[in-house]
């Protein structure tokens, strides 16, 4: 078979109808599109319009911020990747396992830093340094025998904290 023998089954592909071409063609004159109005013109955008009632998009309240341009955003890695990673060879478990280590080992891209997550198993006592961790993934770590450094930043020490601080002073 050749390109040049290809062709749609029978039925297959229907014509479009093509629209102004006489009132003979069925589709002259208006087009479909009825008489006058805004809907019958070209260019018409009434997305969102409702009729001289307030849209929906203007009714709903608008609150909060987005941070698109400079929020974080953090790989996730679960332990049990995690451990899998460790019994396919990809990852050493006697070597402390970065964030480089583990883009190394293809579980992460490296955008921001990397989030340690509890979902699954880990049975190898491994050295973690991660930028964060859940609760829950530094317990079941610490329970196989290993370890979690965080790297990630301090959180900002509140007013009430620094006060207390230099009263103690």
């Amino acid at each position: 078979m050749r390109l040049n023998e290809l062709a749609d089954r029978a039925g297959a592909a229907k014509k479009a109808q093509r629209l102004g071409r006489g009132i003979g063609s069925g589709r002259g004159k208006t087009s479909g599109r009825g008489h006058k109005g805004q809907k019958s013109r070209a260019g018409v955008s009434l997305k969102g319009f409702e009729g001289g009632q307030m849209p929906l998009y203007r009714r709903l309240p608008k609150r909060g911020f987005t941070n698109a341009r400079f929020r974080k955003t953090f790989e996730t890695v679960n332990i049990g990747r995690l451990q899998q990673a460790i019994e396919r060879g990809k990852v050493d478990a006697g070597a402390p396992v970065t964030e480089a280590a583990l883009a190394a080992a293809g579980l992460v891209r490296g955008k921001h830093g990397v989030r340690l997550l509890a979902k699954g198993r880990i049975e190898s006592a491994v050295g973690i340094e991660v930028t964060g961790a859940s609760k829950a993934a530094i317990a079941a770590v610490e329970a196989a025998g290993g370890s979690v450094a965080l790297s990630g930043p301090a959180k900002a020490e509140t007013k009430a904290e620094t006060k207390a601080e230099t009263e103690d002073a």
